[in-house]
């Protein structure tokens, strides 16, 4: 049967670093050297995440440490003067914190982070409690996905949404790439099949060779 989408909480990281919105500077820094991440969320007393503090927000307590920034430059850089005399994460974060729940479809969260312009999410229930966070790296998991496992489910749904005409097909996957050979019996639905085709996660591309003057070629017909 077709393989069911991946939600967030099926490729987040756990557990997670994060630290109280009241932890000290000194502390985020060795809480960041200790996981080896560049950004933590910032939790309140119930674990909620309320914010995040990245090592952006920490670099300005280095770059003013020999400036006096007179207050034309206070004005002009607000926040990174504020950053620079922040001592505690709830004063050094970013806020409100951009999330996203657990069961959301990897593709909802990769549209977060595109709109958001942020490289991982931190992962939440329904009430915004701390589950996990899920990074980049973590979205293109589905990518590995085996040709036989991809070609295997391009057939079925394709036979659900053809019955005769799909008995014409032939499919082949390499490296992710779908190749659809063969007889499709009205052209004007290839638009359809590639989008439904597109959909299946691990899928990189399709290639169409239908209704032309090449056979159908070695493999395996639905």
């Amino acid at each position: 049967m077709p393989h069911t989408p991946h939600t967030v909480s099926d490729v987040m990281t756990q557990p997670v670093a994060a630290v109280d919105h009241e932890a000290r500077f000194k502390k985020i820094v060795e809480t960041l050297e200790q996981w080896k991440v560049s950004a933590l969320p910032v939790l309140s007393g119930e674990r909620r995440v309320i914010g995040v503090v990245s090592e952006a927000d920490l670099l300005p307590k280095e770059g003013f440490r020999e400036a006096d920034p007179d207050r034309l430059e206070r004005l002009r850089r607000s926040d990174d003067v504020r950053r620079a005399e922040a001592v505690t994460a709830g004063e050094l974060m970013t806020s409100p914190a951009v999330t996203v729940r657990a069961d959301a479809t990897l593709a909802q969260a990769a549209r977060t982070m595109a709109r958001a312009s942020v490289k991982r999410l931190p992962v939440v229930d329904g009430n915004g409690l701390l589950l996990g966070i899920v990074s980049r790296a973590d979205l293109l998991k589905v990518f590995l996905r085996s040709d036989d496992d991809l070609a295997q489910e391009v057939r079925e749904v394709i036979g659900k949404l053809f019955t005769a005409p799909a008995k014409d097909l032939d499919v082949a996957v390499t490296d992710g790439v779908v190749t659809l050979r063969g007889r499709l019996h009205d052209r004007s639905l290839i638009p359809v099949v590639a989008r439904l085709v597109r959909g299946i996660e691990g899928v990189v591309d399709v290639d169409f060779d239908v209704n032309g003057a090449v056979p159908l070629q070695a493999g395996t017909s639905l």
